[in-house]
């Protein structure tokens, strides 16, 4: 069955034009074409009958000749006597096909004498061969006699209007499923980070209402979105003041073992703050651009490289993609963080698998069992223990990464590494799916 709606719609709309089609020419073939051909052959068998009996009242040779040139004629019929012959064969029993059973049944009941006939002499001819008492008589017919060029008509018909119907079907089906595209189209696009500014409501009223329900739809997402950054923005202003302060009174007293247990509590609280603004503000703000995501890759490694990480970068296919740049940025510096954190050695690869682009991080580091791994992208949750934020961060950096992903409609996915460790799989759409 055809997965999308053109195919859908199609279907129904041929099926019943087909079955009614099917219906017809049953009906043709049973009452109209048989009766055609009963008709036909008892017309040309009644012909063959007449010059039989004719043959018979007056064996003459005068008669003879003015029956045969009458028979040519009035009924386009060319007739031969072979006197003394012998009918070779003849058909007792009627044959395979409409046409030459109507002709055997029609010859049957008029002509009480073996008879033989050939359909097929050539493609405009067909021969009647009947045995006499004195030799064989050969008649010469058109084929026209008993075919009828309405069938052909009828089934050209058939055929032509169905091939016009299906064409109409098929050009007002796609101009009635082309605005439905292009709502699909607008909403992978948004949630992809595209701007969509474009679009309008096109096509029947309920598609219309469907996009008017997007375009609502956008408009209060971005509302949303607009008055939460608005939010923070406030709050990481009142956060970043009182801690100022404490920084510089905590400067001011001096170096003790309390004050700098304090000033590293200080720096702690900045961090958290800056990563609890960065998961909420998210890609708020941010329009997907043109990027060479091999470059971008390519930068970010050479971060982590003068950090002193231990990466192998090799990019199997470059692509210009439609992403929101920092958000990817984000997404895969704190991949290769978290890989920094816990291994030695991280390898990866990029490069496109059918119309996804992957990048692959594999590193040497412990892994994480296979029950937790869905549990390391809830915001907040770390593996180490300790909270400890030098040792195991905030806790939402893969969280970060995966939001990030599936915001372009990709996923980031967790799996074991071939030589032991783990890999992180980051998977990109290259277009609309």
């Amino acid at each position: 069955m055809p997965t999308g709606l053109l195919g859908r719609s199609l279907l129904i709309l041929m099926t019943p034009m087909l079955l009614l089609q099917i219906v017809t020419v049953l009906i043709f073939f049973e009452r109209h074409w048989d009766t055609i051909a009963k008709q036909l052959s008892r017309g040309l068998a009644g012909d063959v009958a007449y010059v039989v009996d004719y043959i018979g009242q007056y064996p003459d040779d005068s008669h003879f000749d003015a029956m045969v040139d009458n028979a040519r004629r009035r009924m386009q019929l060319d007739i031969v006597f072979e006197p003394d012959a012998i009918l070779e064969k003849q058909i007792t029993q009627p044959p395979y096909g409409l046409v030459s059973e109507e002709l055997f049944t029609a010859l049957k009941e008029r002509i009480d004498r073996p008879f033989y006939f050939d359909l097929e002499v050539d493609d405009r001819m067909l021969e009647i061969r009947i045995q006499l008492k004195d030799g064989v008589l050969s008649v010469v017919a058109p084929r026209k006699r008993l075919y009828t060029s309405t069938t052909y008509i009828f089934f050209m018909w058939i055929a032509g209007s169905a091939l016009i119907l299906y064409g109409v079907a098929v050009l007002f089906m796609r101009n009635q499923v082309r605005p439905i595209r292009k709502l699909a189209m607008a909403s992978d696009q948004f949630g992809r980070g595209v701007n969509v500014d474009d679009f309008k409501p096109e096509g029947a009223s309920e598609v219309r209402m469907a996009a008017a329900s997007f375009m609502s739809m956008r408009d209060r997402i971005q509302r949303h979105l607009s008055q939460r950054t608005a939010l923070l923005a406030g709050v990481s202003h009142d956060l970043r003041t009182p801690l100022t302060r404490m920084k510089l009174e905590l400067a001011m007293q001096g170096s003790s073992p309390g004050v700098d247990a304090l000033k590293q509590d200080v720096l702690d609280m900045e961090r958290m703050v800056d990563a609890y603004l960065a998961f909420a503000r998210g890609e708020e703000g941010e329009q997907a651009v043109e990027t060479d995501i091999g470059k971008l890759l390519t930068e970010l490694v050479g971060e982590a490289l003068r950090e002193g990480q231990q990466i192998d970068l090799h990019i199997e296919d470059n692509q210009m993609m439609e992403i929101r740049r920092q958000s990817v940025r984000r997404c895969v510096a704190n991949i290769i963080g978290n890989a920094g954190r816990y291994a030695s050695n991280l390898s990866i690869r990029a490069g496109r698998r059918g119309n996804d682009f992957e990048v692959l991080f594999d590193d040497d580091g412990p892994g994480i069992p296979v029950e937790k791994r869905e549990e390391v992208f809830k915001p907040f949750y770390r593996l180490e223990e300790s909270r400890n934020q030098a040792t195991g961060g905030v806790g939402l950096g893969m969280t970060i990464a995966r939001d990030s992903a599936r915001g372009h409609g990709g996923d980031v996915l967790l799996e074991d590494a071939p030589g032991g460790g783990l890999r992180v799989r980051l998977v990109l759409p290259i277009g609309h799916r």
